[in-house]
């Protein structure tokens, strides 16, 4: 991607600019690395497990009726991981000490995150098919669910008919 090196100033200006911050990782939402500056962490094992942890938490802001995901935060004993929108097909996620301020890595994620977003925006290859309209172009980092059919049983465990599940999938506000 030709973004990449510009992705990657991103993440090494956030780190300066918060300091508690111990790596950032810019990966799609598939979980394959875009640009990391992460010592000591494996960048595409953390980037498959981010792309994981985020499927499983739009089921759950969805089931639980939360509304529109916004973040993800993990706090451990040592620190924080926290994982941010960057536009429909990328996600930052930033690992931080635990003694850091959690507003400013919130501010400071967002921030970075929206800048992702169009670093990644601008590199995609615009196709006719594809091609952002005036409408779409405003990125809200919006994720919603689609439907997709799958086979169910009844409780005696006899098929059932087919059933509506709903599957992660990230859109733009028109």
């Amino acid at each position: 991607m030709a973004a990449q090196a510009e992705i990657l100033d991103e993440l090494l200006r956030l780190r300066a600019r918060l300091p508690q911050l111990t790596g950032a990782l810019a990966a799609s939402v598939d979980g394959l690395v875009l640009a990391h500056d992460t010592p000591g962490v494996e960048p595409e094992g953390l980037a498959a497990l981010t792309a994981a942890a985020l499927g499983v938490a739009l089921r759950t802001s969805d089931a639980t009726g939360r509304g529109e995901l916004r973040e993800l935060l993990l706090r451990g004993h040592n620190g924080y991981v926290a994982t941010y929108a960057a536009g429909p097909s990328a996600v930052l996620t930033l690992l931080a000490q635990d003694r850091v301020n959690v507003g400013r890595l919130h501010l400071e994620g967002r921030r970075s995150g929206a800048h992702i977003a169009g670093l990644v925006a601008a590199a995609e290859p615009a196709s006719a098919a594809n091609a952002p309209t005036r409408a779409s172009a405003k990125n809200t980092g919006r994720l919603t669910t689609r439907p997709t059919a799958a086979r169910t049983t009844t409780p005696t465990g006899t098929p059932a008919a087919d059933s509506t599940l709903t599957e992660p999938t990230r859109t733009t506000e028109p």
